[in-house]
């Protein structure tokens, strides 16, 4: 043992010793911080240097701020896609990029020669922060929409026989049940002998189609409206995720969940997930043993519920949960917009109109309802299906993240880079379609299109990504145009202005107002 005063005189000494020793140690600390700090800055420097590289010799969409980029051009969604519109329009650009302020930006490209190197191949979804599909992770989950690599292939693989032949004929019957409640609601609206707005009754009809086809759920969806509380969710929810892609201070997700609008975002995904968890649980339930074979139709999530792939495994509850979430999202809203925007151009094109119930008349069974056969002989209607997509692109911009470096007109763009594949202005690339404004159906004929590039026209997308469901959506849309076309005979509310307003879907920012007339009963439809 030390003695007690050995030990009262080196105290101070000790003190001291400790005292600088802690100095030492913070110091130390600090600076290894400090270096951290710095070297992190370095690399982000280095690496972005390849992307900067890369945007500087790419054309940008408008004047860039210094700090803003193009974000101070940008007000709402639908001015992006006009700034884009009218560079391409100006300059016939292939590739163009978006500063989003001075350290961040999108490249994007819009004519088929550059978006088919993207839609070739299989790259992923951009997720990352600050990037369009990350929003919409928690709402949608690791679904065929958002979801890559070995688990898109084999989802994409088991969830291939949900649209099979076979299973879409079988819906039919069901587009004609939703359309009968459609034509009903619209009948009653033209006893008034005003205009209406239909953009929201056939987002109803086709969401009531998504419940009926995929879930078995029926819930009078038409005649609650917006008052449905699911119904009311998804339109919100879709607007949330896109203006935060906007909102570079809501970026960050702890950041966005801390605001208003995040709180909001939870609160609703909680509501959709609970919608969906509780069927896919009383479906389970009802299942109970049953086997496949013993069904004359498995609806989508019944088909979830048995797919096995070559293992013998089948989905996780989280996937199947996903894969609804996404089919209700995608498959009701775009579908709506192709409706709608088809119902207007019937409205604003009489003699369109005229033709398409010609070809109706020419192949009617003199009833109501729509079958597989005459569907199979439309010709016009398709042609003008067409024409309408490529005009109003249901889906106007999907994106891409490249997981290897890609050359594309003169330049090299390196691995990472987020691409934005804008629909919208390659179908009204002035190269492409020189008479992009004109509504000309007939342009789609085999002989008048043969020159063209088959990437030329994607509204469903092309490549290994492409819809899975684009034959259902496109058979529903057949039924319900041609169902309102044989009753009524449409015509614009010339009062009321339609405004195109582009966000995850091309809609009708108020609504599109028509004036139904009732066709003649001898006609033979009735």
């Amino acid at each position: 043992m030390w003695p007690k005063s050995a030990i009262n005189k080196m105290w101070p000494l000790l003190a001291v010793d400790g005292m600088w020793s802690s100095v030492s140690l913070g110091s130390f600390c600090g600076t290894l911080v400090l270096g951290l700090i710095l070297w992190k800055l370095a690399w982000f420097f280095y690496r972005y240097s390849y992307f900067y590289r890369a945007a500087i010799r790419t054309q940008t969409i408008g004047p860039v701020h210094p700090v803003m980029g193009n974000l101070n051009l940008i007000k709402e969604i639908p001015d992006y896609f006009e700034l884009i519109q009218n560079k391409v329009q100006k300059t016939r650009t292939r590739t163009y990029v978006t500063w989003i302020t001075s350290l961040n930006h999108y490249f994007g490209v819009c004519h088929p020669e550059t978006a088919k190197l993207l839609l070739k191949s299989s790259e992923p979804k951009p997720k990352g922060v600050g990037q369009g599909y990350r929003s919409f992770i928690p709402w949608l989950g690791d679904g065929l929409l958002l979801s890559e690599g070995a688990k898109w292939e084999r989802n994409r693989k088991l969830l291939t026989p949900a649209f099979h032949f076979d299973i879409l004929k079988s819906y039919v019957t069901t587009y004609n049940e939703v359309a009968d409640i459609l034509v009903d609601k619209l009948a009653q609206a033209a006893k008034a002998e005003k205009s209406i707005e239909i953009y929201e009754p056939v987002r109803l009809a086709t969401l009531d189609t998504m419940l009926r086809c995929s879930l078995s759920y029926e819930d009078n969806v038409q005649q609650k409206g917006d008052t449905h509380p699911y119904v009311r969710a998804v339109g919100r929810l879709t607007q949330l995720c896109l203006e935060r892609t906007v909102k570079p201070w809501l970026f960050l997700d702890w950041m966005f969940l801390l605001s208003p609008q995040g709180r909001e975002f939870s609160r609703l995904i909680n509501h959709v997930h609970t919608f969906a968890d509780t069927i896919i649980e009383e479906r389970r339930s009802e299942m109970g043993n049953e086997s496949p074979t013993t069904k004359k139709r498995l609806d989508f999530l019944e088909i979830l519920l048995y797919s096995r792939d070559d293992q013998g495994r089948g989905l996780s509850d989280s996937d199947i949960r996903a894969e609804v979430d996404t089919f209700l999202f995608e498959g009701h809203d775009t579908t709506a917009s192709a409706i709608t925007w088809a119902l207007y151009c019937c409205a604003k094109y009489p003699e369109e109109q005229e033709k398409i119930y010609n070809e109706l008349t020419s192949l009617s069974d003199n009833t109501n309802c729509m079958s597989w056969e005459s569907m199979k002989n439309f010709h016009y209607m398709n042609l003008f299906l067409k024409e309408t997509m490529r005009m109003y692109s249901p889906v106007p911009m999907i994106g891409r993240r490249l997981t290897k470096p890609v050359q594309m007109d003169g330049v090299l763009y390196p691995k990472d880079s987020v691409f934005e594949i804008n629909i919208s202005a390659m179908h009204h690339h002035p190269d492409i379609f020189p008479d992009h404004m004109e509504f000309r159906p007939e342009r789609f004929l085999d002989t008048n299109g043969k020159d063209n590039d088959p990437y030329s026209f994607v509204p469903f997308s092309a490549g290994p990504r492409n819809c899975i469901g684009q034959n259902f959506a496109m058979n529903e849309q057949r039924v319900f145009i041609a169902r309102i076309i044989q009753r009524f005979r449409i015509r614009l509310d010339p009062e009321h202005e339609t405004k195109v307003f582009p966000e995850a879907v091309t809609r009708p920012q108020f609504g599109v107002k028509v004036i139904l007339e009732e066709r003649d009963p001898a006609s033979g439809f009735r």
